[in-house]
């Protein structure tokens, strides 16, 4: 482990993204404070947060809800950097998309408004979605941070499960953005794309049995047919890339490759060949949804490295930044 970096405090800390993000930091040295939903009877197990190493010295746990934003105070006082990683996922349609947004974008300007008070947050790293970018009706290959999901389309095209969700993601970061801006905060976002890879967290994560319908037998996600991904490793580096990187602004893509169902079948029948994972071929006639890829060159020009891309996924998204321009 390095020598103490300082405190930064991760809110949502029993997420996917933000435990494996904890945990990278307290690799990197880092003392850690994360926020978890208040659990009044303590029934909640978080031994597979407090039992990383370093945890006993290096990370505290505090309770806090969205719906309190002041709730966050208390784990953001003294720390140096946030990194708002918080977001309620509802698939089901229980509340209202007006009601979840409202709520979800009171806590985070909540929480930007604690950073302020604390006189000694330097940077907010806010995690955003693909969702905030690609549903907007553009037949396009690839799209940039100048794109952004439209609202409009979203409720008259999108399946109703999904509306809450990216309605909330897209109206939410353009409400940090555009706070940071009017308030002197720095405040930067990674944009992930379906994050894919090993997790911690006892529940699993969303995005997975979705990313892997040939092995979890989900029909569901068979209605992507090519979807951008990115490893969760990747993302955590990410954010704290763009944490430490003195000159990051604004929006940042982070997704390494490019996954149709065809690639998916060749990548898992040569991994997992004990699994009857169709063939390519059997794949050929299925039909879904070919979701734009999200070019990564802003991220990759400051000298970040996916290390699940590697070279072949850094020239990709150089000809697509090519082709966008062209």
């Amino acid at each position: 482990m390095e020598e103490d970096k300082g405190t930064v405090c991760v809110t949502g800390g029993t997420g996917f993204i933000a435990s494996w993000l904890i945990t990278r930091l307290l690799q990197e040295g880092y003392s850690v404070r994360t926020t978890v939903r208040p659990d009044p009877e303590n029934k909640r197990d978080l031994s597979f947060l407090t039992s990383l190493p370093g945890a006993d010295e290096k990370l505290k746990i505090f309770r806090a809800d969205l719906s309190d934003p002041e709730s966050f105070d208390a784990a953001i006082e003294g720390s140096k950097g946030v990194f708002h990683v918080a977001c309620p996922v509802d698939f089901e349609n229980k509340e209202p998309e007006e009601i979840v947004t409202e709520r979800v974008i009171s806590g985070t300007l909540g929480i930007l408004k604690a950073c302020i008070k604390s006189k000694t947050v330097k940077r907010v790293v806010y995690t955003s979605s693909a969702s905030a970018v690609v549903f907007n009706g553009q037949d396009l290959d690839m799209m940039d941070e100048s794109f952004w999901s439209d609202v409009g389309f979203v409720r008259e095209k999108i399946t109703p499960n999904y509306v809450s969700y990216i309605i909330s993601k897209t109206l939410t970061e353009k409400a940090a953005l555009q706070f940071g801006a009017q308030h002197g905060l720095d405040v930067v976002t990674v944009i992930p794309s379906l994050v894919v890879g090993p997790f911690i967290c006892p529940n699993l994560p969303v995005s997975v049995p979705l990313a892997f319908p040939l092995v979890s037998g989900s029909q569901h996600g068979f209605s992507f047919r090519k979807s951008p991904i990115v490893h969760v490793d990747d993302v955590a580096r990410a954010h704290v890339f763009l944490l430490e990187y003195s000159d990051a602004k604004g929006r940042y893509n982070c997704s390494s490759h490019i996954m149709s169902l065809e690639k998916l079948s060749e990548f898992l029948r040569a991994k997992y060949p004990e699994f009857p994972i169709p063939t390519p071929e059997s794949l050929a006639e299925i039909k879904g949804i070919e979701r734009p890829g999200l070019s990564s060159k802003k991220l990759l020009d400051t000298g970040f490295k996916f290390n699940y891309g590697g070279a072949r996924s850094e020239r990709r998204h150089e000809r697509s930044s090519l082709k966008m321009k062209n």
